[in-house]
């Protein structure tokens, strides 16, 4: 259901774009997507002019296959800076020596310089309907091929840059979705949901319930398209099940009685928006709401998956170290017959179909796999950045340990479906977010790599931290 939507809501996307240019387009282009781009340069004409100009040139990309996509990015990302207009300014700011008023005017030469005359392209399109989402598509297209390719990495760059600018915090409004919301909205919800799949209409308005909240960031620009949203269930105690969470016949909680608001899904929406991040931002302000709304609750915590602890353990199965001695002789008696003396038996378990189903196995498992995964989360790193500190391997400890919170919990087999034996087979963690700790965490994290973390975690993860 979330691929065929997200398909859905992108196809809906493009013709609405098409449409809503249709008019400010007037005629079509010369077919000439570098001469097109050169007349909206030169801005001959008024505005209405150059309105239209952007709109044919926009057309032309979003009218184009695959190919012609990527040869129109190639085409935009050559109208870069020019060398010469650099050497000249960087020259004439050496020359300036202590002449302040020289320097400044140089100064100012060598920013105008720099420009790339592609960022002014790109910014135009936002004099268009829906030109700012047109430019978030453009970056998402960018992404991928921007990997192996110098030139279109550098016009990715500067689209981020600007989309940075525009995305700020400050003009990001906080809405409540529930159940009342448009429906076009709700279906939105659906096709954007990342964490845990929304598998009916049912299912979405069980998650909109009473005891439960959703909150998204919206652009006044795009304000149909939520940006990023949280789901947040009211219950009391610290949530180690997502089954119970998700369950659609479960009774109705009254959320006044609730202690404490389970963060339990964090979708972004926008992949051209990508690594612009207001996920933190989200998060507090949730928490601000949840308070003034909920005096009673008092505790914000998430169940969070954790994507990458069995890539970690498979790509570590010949490490004949990572498991104890007594830990490979537990695993290979839960294993008997299956057990092989040369392979790793934590390996062998997990590549068994439905291991965590087969009580004595899933029994062996247990011990090893918390032990391993406080490992996973408190002591590995990501690859080092000369001159930063460490950061956790793991994404989605990352984000959240960015943000101030407490690595606190892990919860034995939280999240049985497929995706989340395969993940994280079957892991889950809560993470605390203590009002009074945020700060120091996130200052102890982001300066010193240091990572917030239970006594039961660390206790764990004795040994590698």
């Amino acid at each position: 259901m979330e691929t065929a939507a997200r398909a859905g809501l992108f196809d809906r996307a493009l013709r609405r774009l098409l449409e809503a240019w249709r008019d400010v387009a007037g005629g079509s282009g010369d077919g000439d997507i570098a001469a097109q781009m050169r007349d909206c340069l030169e801005a001959k004409g008024g505005e209405v002019s150059a309105r239209a100009r952007s709109a044919r040139l926009a057309q032309a990309y979003l009218a184009s296959d695959s190919a012609g996509k990527e040869a129109f990015l190639r085409t935009l990302a050559s109208f870069d800076s020019d060398p010469k207009a650099v050497e000249a300014a960087v020259a004439a700011l050496q020359s300036a020596g202590d002449d302040a008023a020289a320097a400044a005017r140089a100064r100012m030469e060598l920013r105008r310089a720099l420009e790339a005359p592609r960022t002014r392209l790109v910014t135009q399109f936002t004099s268009l309907p829906e030109g700012v989402r047109f430019v978030v598509e453009l970056r998402a297209a960018l992404l991928q091929l921007a990997k192996k390719d110098p030139a279109l990495a550098a016009l990715e760059a500067d689209i981020r840059a600007l989309l940075a600018a525009w995305f700020d915090v400050g003009f990001l409004e906080l809405r409540r979705i529930d159940w009342h919301s448009p429906a076009s909205l709700l279906e939105k919800l659906v096709g954007y949901e990342a964490v845990h799949e929304i598998r009916s209409w049912r299912d979405l308005k069980n998650r909109l319930d009473s005891d439960r909240r959703c909150y998204a960031f919206f652009h006044p620009r795009m304000p149909d398209e939520p940006l990023i949203f949280v789901e947040v269930a009211l219950v009391k105690g610290l949530a180690g099940d997502v089954r119970a969470l998700l369950d659609e016949n479960a009774p109705l909680q009254d959320p006044r009685a609730a202690d404490t608001a389970i963060f339990y899904s964090i979708s972004n929406c926008q992949q051209g928006l990508s690594g612009i991040s207001f996920g933190n931002f989200l998060i507090k302000r949730v928490v601000n709401e949840l308070s003034a709304e909920f005096s009673n609750i008092k505790t914000f915590a998430t169940l969070s998956p954790i994507p990458g602890f069995r890539r970690w353990l498979d790509a570590r199965g010949g490490d004949d170290t990572l498991l104890t001695p007594e830990e490979k002789a537990s695993l290979a008696a839960a294993l008997g017959a299956a057990a092989d003396s040369g392979a790793n038996p934590l390996a062998v378990l997990l590549a068994r179909k439905g291991w965590h189903r087969d009580a004595a196995l899933a029994e062996a498992a247990r011990p090893v796999l918390l032990r391993l995964c406080a490992r996973y989360l408190l002591a590995e790193n990501a690859e080092a950045r000369p001159g930063r500190p460490p950061r956790a391997l793991d994404p989605v400890a990352h984000f959240h340990l960015t943000n101030g919170a407490q690595a606190e919990r892990l919860n034995w087999l939280a999240d049985r479906s497929e995706k989340g034996i395969r993940e994280s087979a079957g892991l889950m963690v809560n993470y605390l977010y203590d009002r009074g700790a945020i700060e120091a965490n996130h200052e102890a994290y982001v300066g010193q790599g240091k990572r917030a973390a239970s006594t039961a975690l660390k206790r764990l993860a004795r040994g590698w931290i």
